[in-house]
C-alpha cells in the first residue's frame, strides 16, 4: 500500500515541479470527511507558479473526477494538522476535522526534498561567489530578490 502511495506522491510532485515550478511542500490528507477527503496541498516557492497551476489544473481530471484547484491564503498548515494523529492517538479517526497527513516513505522524502536542497546549496554558493567577486571588483553589490510568498493549491 505504501509503495502505491509513494508512486502517486512522486508522480504528482514531479509533475508539479516540471510544469509549474519549485514545490516547497506537498501534503495529502488521509481523512475521510467530505471537506478533506482526497485533498492535496502543494506549496510552491513562487506565488506565480501556484497561480499558473490553479488555472491549468482546473481544466484537468484525475481518476475520473474533475480537479478543483484553488489558492489558499494559508501558508502554514501546521495549525490545521491533528496533533493527536501525529502522536498516533486520534480518537476521532478518519472523520476528524483536523488534517491527518499521509506520510511518504523516508527514502522518497530524501529523494524528492534532498535533491532540491543540494540544488539550492550549490546555487546559493555560486551566487555567493559571484556576489563576493562583484563586491571586490566594484566596491559594493546590489541585493538579491527573494522568492514570492508561497501559496497552497489543493486538488
Amino acid at each position: 500500500m505504501q509503495e502505491h502511495y509513494d508512486e502517486f506522491f512522486e508522480e504528482v510532485f514531479t509533475e508539479m515541479e516540471e510544469k509549474y515550478g519549485e514545490v516547497e511542500e506537498m501534503n495529502v490528507c488521509d481523512n475521510l470527511g467530505d471537506h478533506l477527503v482526497g485533498n492535496v496541498y502543494v506549496k510552491f516557492r513562487r506565488e506565480e507558479d501556484a497561480e499558473k497551476a490553479v488555472i491549468d489544473l482546473n481544466n484537468r481530471w484525475f481518476n475520473g473526477q474533475p480537479i478543483h484547484a484553488e489558492l489558499s491564503p494559508v501558508t502554514d498548515f501546521r495549525e490545521a494538522c491533528c496533533r493527536q494523529y501525529e502522536m498516533g492517538e486520534c480518537t476521532r479517526g478518519g472523520f476528524c476535522n483536523f488534517m491527518h497527513l499521509k506520510p511518504i516513505s523516508r527514502e522518497l522524502r530524501r529523494e524528492l526534498y534532498g535533491r532540491r536542497r543540494k540544488k539550492h546549496r550549490s546555487r546559493s554558493r555560486s551566487r555567493e561567489r559571484r556576489s563576493r567577486s562583484r563586491d571586490r571588483g566594484r566596491g559594493g553589490g546590489g541585493g538579491g530578490g527573494g522568492g514570492g510568498g508561497g501559496r497552497e493549491r489543493d486538488r
